[in-house]
C-alpha cells in the first residue's frame, strides 16, 4: 500500500534530506509541505527564511506548501491550533495523508512531542533520518551538492560570525567540537536554495545580520 505523507518543512537541510529519503522510498508519496510562518515578520518561524524563498522552494520541489501562521509570542496551545489548521487545509487540498514526516535526528523529547501531537490529528509520524550519525548526515548533504546558508545562530552556543556562512565542507571544519554538525541542539538553522531535489536553483544573496532576543543572530537571505 502506498503511504501518503506531508513533510514538516523548515526550509533547512534536515527537512531537505528527510524529504529526499521519502522520495527515494517507492512505498511513499509526499503530497505537500507544512511550514510554520510568522506573518508579522513575513518569514518562516525560527529559521528566519523569507516567505518568498519558502514559496520558491515549494515551486522548485513541485509541492504545495501549507502555512501554519504564528504571531510573535504565540503559546503552545496557539501553535497546536495553527498546526491543526494547516494540516486540515492540506487534507482538503491534497487528500488524506497517513503521516507527517520530520527531519529530527536524535532528541527524544522532541520526537515524543511530535508523536503526541500527530496522534491528536489521527495520523502517524515519520522520522526518516532518526538515529543517523549527524557528522555523516552533514557530510552527505554537502557531498550531494546542496547549497545552503546559516540563517540563524544561537550565540550562546556558536559564534555570531557563522550567521550567513554557506553550509559547506569549510564550515563543517570550522565548527567547534561541541557543536553538533547538524545543529540538532539548536546551535544554528539553515536555508537550502539548490540541490538534487530542486527543479531549479533559487538565486539569493546574503544580506544584513541582526541580533534578536539578545542571543539569536539572524542573517537575512535575500531572494533575487
Amino acid at each position: 500500500m502506498n503511504k501518503t505523507v506531508l513533510m514538516a518543512w523548515s526550509g533547512g537541510k534536515d527537512s531537505t534530506l528527510a524529504l529526499a529519503a521519502l522520495r527515494a522510498d517507492p512505498r511513499v508519496t509526499v503530497v505537500g509541505l507544512l511550514t510554520t510562518v510568522t506573518p508579522t515578520y513575513d518569514r518562516v518561524s525560527i529559521h528566519g527564511i523569507r516567505r518568498s524563498i519558502l514559496a520558491a522552494q515549494a515551486d522548485a520541489l513541485a509541492l504545495p506548501v501549507f502555512e501554519a501562521a504564528l504571531e510573535p509570542g504565540t503559546d503552545n496551545a496557539g501553535y497546536e491550533a495553527a498546526w491543526r489548521d494547516a494540516f486540515e487545509r492540506a487534507q482538503r487540498a491534497v487528500g488524506p495523508a497517513h503521516a507527517i514526516a520530520y527531519g529530527d535526528l536524535f532528541l527524544e523529547d522532541v520526537r515524543a512531542y511530535r508523536e503526541a501531537q500527530v496522534a491528536t490529528l489521527g495520523v502517524g509520524a515519520e522520522f526518516p533520518l532518526w538515529g543517523q550519525n549527524t557528522r555523516e548526515v552533514a557530510e552527505r548533504f554537502v557531498a550531494a551538492g546542496y547549497e545552503a546558508y546559516l540563517t540563524c545562530v544561537d550565540t550562546t552556543l556558536l559564534a555570531a560570525e557563522f550567521a550567513g556562512r554557506r553550509y559547506d565542507a569549510a564550515l563543517l571544519a570550522d565548527l567547534p567540537v561541541d557543536v553538533d554538525p547538524c545543529g540538532e541542539r539548536g546551535e544554528f538553522h539553515t536555508c537550502v536554495v539548490n540541490g538534487p531535489l530542486f527543479r531549479r536553483g533559487i538565486a539569493v544573496r546574503v544580506g544584513e545580520r541582526v541580533r534578536r532576543e539578545g542571543r539569536f543572530e539572524y542573517c537575512d537571505l535575500m531572494h533575487q
